[in-house]
């Protein structure tokens, strides 16, 4: 029987911060801890759910009662990330994923509780409590705390302000003493611990886990393809995401490469195994470590090569995946991945269950070359632009732009051209495409955005952390497909272009779209 204090170190080992640390040794010294960990059924669940599966593990070996949330309801509150009808198929997923990826670690299902949001809070007493929670809770208190959680828009929905709160009161409905989550949520775990007295119930324990840097450097994230690794991707795939991972000689501190070894494949190995560096013996040949601190401290001082280090992490992550994927394999299960995240078409039609989600992934931008400018026969304010974008000859594009750049600027001038507009008569003169310029109303200033360096007409242009669907053929004015991504698109303060605060990057270069001078401008 293991000791309180043995419990305590399993619970809290690699974790970054706890919150309520004097209840955690008072509640396991008395008897076992209840905790919940909550996912959001949004994106694809990638390799880096080993992260908080392995500190499951944990808890469950420390006699710790888990409960696993599919927060479906929290899915949808979170602006615009999934349409309500894809969100059953999605936790659908969610569920046998994780489950899948537990057994693939030898974590048994038995001891494990998984709920739906769904499943109690559209009842009376929580919807009760979700509007006695907004009577206390400000709105100033509610944004602060989902700022890192809850997609960041400059106008927010109120959805999103919601979120946070019944996060909080998700802690009293599921019972527990304990909530488990990334350091990105601590702002709600704090917002938790101030107003749940307020409606009469327990403050709980909050135990953070790091955020773990992706494999490009960043935060791992479900949207942006190259930084994760999906739990379906077979090996070839996995060896051409580590090849592009960020993983500089003797860097210990951006390395998601190095940080998967210390959140995965450490804790979860079994008394008596090592992780094994394979290297050719005129390079020291084959090293094993014990623990992580060893692999860190040599790979610190350049003894461990970035190469050798990913080709180690590389048969780690293929041997986790294997017995997934062969879950995976049965076919109710391949058809279920097939409908809970459809390949985004070409044309969005009615019958597309995503025809209805705005993403800038829908947006055609490519950059342009003007070959031929002209004033507008019938408008002072017009010019009438050939611009190459890459077709094989020049569209016609009508723009406003007489009073702010002069015409001989605009002779052979490279601009950034949103193509797939409906196209449009304007005095007369059809034009088909939009050349988007940074834009503010007082006093009036327009100026066209700048491609990235190294690019030509014709190569698109994307939303960083959005490069993989495809444009809509023509955007569909009824559904305001324009407008709605319109409104998040603007300069920063480096004179980048961005959307939602990603950058507008070359699809084939990465470099990024710039502006010559106007900071925090819209682009319109």
């Amino acid at each position: 029987m293991a000791s309180w204090e043995d419990k305590k170190l399993l619970i809290t080992r690699n974790l970054q911060e706890v919150l309520g640390d004097e209840k955690l040794t008072e509640i396991i010294k008395q008897r076992d801890l209840k905790i919940y960990w909550g996912t959001a059924t949004t994106g694809r669940p990638h390799v880096a759910y080993f992260v908080p599966m392995s500190k499951i593990a944990d808890f469950l070996k420390a006699g710790c009662e888990v409960t696993i949330l599919f927060a479906d309801l929290h899915a949808y509150l979170d602006n615009m990330k999934a349409p309500w009808d894809l969100l059953a198929l999605r936790t659908q997923y969610y569920e046998a994923a994780i489950k899948a990826m537990l057994t693939s670690i030898g974590v048994p299902l038995d001891k494990l509780k998984f709920v739906r949001g769904t499943e109690y809070q559209l009842n009376k007493e929580y919807t009760l409590d979700v509007y006695r929670m907004s009577s206390v809770i400000t709105e100033h208190d509610a944004k602060k705390a989902g700022a890192e959680v809850v997609k960041q828009v400059d106008h927010p929905l109120l959805s999103g302000l919601l979120y946070p709160g019944l996060q909080a009161l998700d802690e009293e409905y599921l019972k527990v003493d304990a909530q488990f989550g990334g350091v990105d949520q601590r702002k709600i775990f704090t917002l938790a611990e101030k107003y749940l007295p307020q409606l009469g119930y327990a403050k709980r324990v909050h135990l953070m886990n790091p955020m773990v840097p992706g494999l490009t450097g960043g935060k791992m994230s479900a949207s942006e393809e190259d930084s994760k690794i999906d739990l379906l991707d077979d090996p070839a795939n996995v060896k051409k995401k580590l090849k592009k991972a960020f993983c500089e000689p003797g860097n210990i501190t951006e390395n998601g490469v190095l940080s998967f070894t210390k959140y995965v494949v450490f804790p979860l190995m079994k008394p008596g195994e090592t992780f094994k560096i394979s290297r050719a013996a005129e390079y020291g040949g084959d090293v094993e470590y014990t623990n992580f601190e060893d692999l860190e401290a040599a790979f610190a001082k350049q003894d461990i090569h970035p190469g050798d280090l990913k080709a180690s992490v590389e048969q780690a992550i293929n041997r986790l995946l294997a017995p997934v994927q062969q879950i995976f394999k049965e076919p109710k299960l391949q058809e279920l991945t097939k409908k809970a995240y459809p390949p985004p078409s070409k044309v969005k039609g009615k019958g597309n269950a995503e025809s209805d989600e705005v993403s800038p992934s829908r947006l055609d931008i490519r950059v342009g070359r003007i070959v031929e400018v002209s004033k507008h026969p019938d408008a002072d304010a017009l010019y009438v632009e050939k611009i190459d974008v890459g077709e094989g000859e020049p569209r016609t594009i009508v723009s406003g732009l007489v009073n702010f750049v002069p015409i001989e600027e605009m002779q052979n001038r490279e601009v950034v051209v949103l193509c797939n507009l409906k196209p449009a008569k304007m005095r007369g003169v059809e034009s088909k495409g939009m050349v988007l310029c940074a834009s503010v109303d007082e006093p009036k200033q327009v100026e066209p955005l700048l491609p990235p360096e190294g690019s030509k007409p014709g190569d698109r242009i994307v939303v960083e952390g959005y490069e993989t669907g495809e444009p809509d053929e023509v955007l569909n004015p009824k559904k305001k497909v324009w407008e709605k991504l319109q409104v998040d698109l603007k300069t920063n303060a480096s004179l980048l272009a961005t959307w939602q605060g990603n950058k507008l990057i070359s699809k084939l270069n990465g470099n990024p779209t710039t502006i010559k001078s106007m900071k925090n401008a819209p682009i319109k």
